[in-house]
């Protein structure tokens, strides 16, 4: 199914997972390398059947590759974006090692809507990077206060390093040439996507409420790899340090 299809697309929540992956991987051609990594170090770390909190969920990217590498993993997505958690619950109806809670991750309580006290593992993915840096490190605090002992956290997003602005200009536009050229095959970027949900009957209405709560998209800070490393340290993890790298983005991973 094309993402034109999809503007007579009601309840076909598979053709909506891979429309939203292919406006994503517009974005990041490695999109699906750094999942793997992700996957890889969760079975290293802590098993083959973890207790998993897919943080910032989205439309369930990571719970979907999750179970498909390891089936006896559980997994509990949480976002406050209604659009992409009607994806998510559509997709995951009656799986039950699925579930799924509304929370904003800037509100101080919101571990206590969690089904569970702690997880094995917390991960997200290319979501964070639109909070500021304070709001940041209390949601690591609070995010270390859920990892058990042993546990992981990952997240795989932007962190860049201001101190090389050659190397990130140069990366930046070869980028945007490369995304300019994949539009010509008729890709969906961020803003077209979410135009046709807003024109879908079932996704019509969480739209309108995901533009009430967050307006059109902004991003918060990015910073480095290293302030990561650092305040997670700071928040309770004995160890963190990228495991996967990109040009742009990281996959960092802090052990409890």
């Amino acid at each position: 199914m094309t993402d034109a299809d999809l503007r007579t697309t009601t309840t076909d929540w598979q053709a909506w997972q891979e429309s939203w992956d292919r406006q994503q991987e517009w974005y990041m051609p490695d999109r699906e390398e750094r999942f793997r990594i992700m996957l890889d170090m969760v079975e290293a770390t802590v098993g083959t059947a973890p207790r998993v909190l897919d943080l910032a969920c989205g439309t369930g990217t990571i719970t979907a590759r999750l179970l498909a590498r390891l089936p006896d993993a559980t997994s509990t997505g949480v976002d406050l974006d209604p659009a992409l958690l009607a994806i998510a619950e559509g997709t995951f109806a009656g799986d039950d090692r699925v579930g799924f809670v509304t929370a904003d991750l800037k509100d101080p309580d919101w571990p206590a809507k969690l089904p569970y006290d702690s997880y094995d593992a917390v991960l997200t993915a290319t979501a964070l990077h639109w909070l500021h840096r304070e709001p940041l490190a209390d949601l690591y605090g609070r995010v270390a206060g859920l990892v058990r002992a042993g546990g992981v956290f990952m997240n795989a997003d932007h962190m860049i390093d201001e101190s090389t602005p050659r190397i990130n200009a140069a990366e930046r536009a070869q980028r945007h040439a490369r995304m300019e050229q994949a539009r010509k095959t008729g890709v969906l970027g961020w803003t077209e996507w979410w135009q046709v949900a807003a024109e879908d009957p079932v996704l019509a209405g969480p739209t309108a409420r995901r533009y009430e709560i967050y307006g059109d998209h902004a991003d918060g800070d990015m910073p480095s790899v290293q302030w990561h490393a650092r305040v997670l340290r700071e928040k309770g993890f004995g160890e963190a340090r990228p495991v996967w790298c990109s040009p742009s983005d990281t996959l960092l991973l802090a052990l409890k």
